[in-house]
């Protein structure tokens, strides 16, 4: 069965190791194209991820760096991975072909300058998150204590986005903040987070949060990542299929999907620590859903609702 996987951090690593990492078959990756065609991954997303350590007049040189590296290193040297940069290429995928597109994991990198967002758009980025947990000039994020909304400056990336067909992740946003691009976004979509109910872990989503973005068309895409699937201990498969089951209940059969997180997380579920291991999950989908409703999970919904598939509300 075919996956869509909307977040994956190897550019980040492949940037800490100055693309000394090879993407096909490395073992210090959690994805790899080896373990994508494995795992039957069709298409996977690549986050652009500039920690806020780094100085702020280099944060924008190193987003560039990460998209060189999978320019040259995920698509140059992978004959088989495609890059697609616009939501139509998504339907041009040929047979053994994998394809890859670029998310933007915080606005750090640009400061306040919208010419620089604009050049990311046209190098193939397709969603962008406003910020991690930190707070920036755009929003502040789940770790920052204020809790603040969104900025003038965020509510303009907002209608760039809307303007552009861009997602707007609400991933790792304050809950403030999350309720103002409620407000705004046309094509709003959680890339990497599960059910607070069920683990109450402050990246995860309230009833309330997931319950509007079903309402507004959105999507959410459940993350691997054991602290937030389980309070404390080992998570399972199962442990992870009971958010899908939570996010089922609040009527989002058709909005569900799945958003690994590899190569940004330590902790590992057991059965499904890398890229290649997606088939065990899809298994034990299969006992518990019909087969419609797992190829939803695994790729279809997210195909049904990218930009310019479905009424914006």
């Amino acid at each position: 069965m075919d996956i869509i996987d909307l977040h994956c951090d190897v550019l980040a690593r492949m940037h800490k190791a100055k693309g000394k990492i090879p993407f096909a078959d490395s073992k210090d990756l959690d994805v790899t194209f080896e373990k994508l065609k494995q795992g039957g991954v069709r298409i996977q997303a690549f986050a652009i991820f500039v920690s806020p350590s780094i100085k702020s007049d280099e944060k924008f040189q190193v987003a560039l760096d990460q998209i060189h590296y999978f320019y040259t290193e995920v698509i140059g040297k992978n004959p088989q991975m495609k890059a697609l940069k616009t939501w139509d290429d998504f339907d041009q995928l040929q047979d053994g072909q994998i394809g890859a597109f670029l998310t933007l994991e915080g606005v750090d990198c640009i400061g306040n300058d919208m010419q620089k967002l604009s050049i990311l758009r046209e190098l193939g980025v397709l969603s962008i998150g406003l910020t991690w947990n930190n707070a920036n000039l755009a929003a502040d994020g789940v770790g920052e204590e204020r809790g603040a909304g969104l900025t003038a400056f965020g509510k303009e990336i907002i209608q760039f986005c809307n303007e552009n067909n861009i997602l707007s992740d609400v991933s790792h946003l304050s809950e403030r903040a999350f309720w103002d691009v409620m407000d705004i976004a046309h094509f709003p979509i959680a890339s990497h987070s599960n059910s607070q109910t069920l683990c109450t872990h402050r990246r995860n989503l309230t009833d309330e949060q997931a319950t509007e973005l079903f309402k507004k068309n959105g999507l959410i895409h459940v993350v691997y990542n054991p602290p937030f699937v389980v309070e404390k201990g080992d998570a399972s498969i199962s442990d992870l299929i009971a958010h899908i089951d939570h996010f089922c209940s609040l009527g989002g059969v058709h909005q569900i999907g799945l958003g690994s997180d590899f190569d940004g997380i330590s902790e590992k579920i057991t059965n499904l620590e890398d890229a290649s291991m997606h088939p065990a999950l899809i298994n034990e989908l299969l006992t518990r859903y019909s087969e419609d409703e797992v190829k939803g999970f695994a790729f279809q919904n997210f195909l049904d609702h990218r930009p310019g598939r479905q009424a914006v509300l």
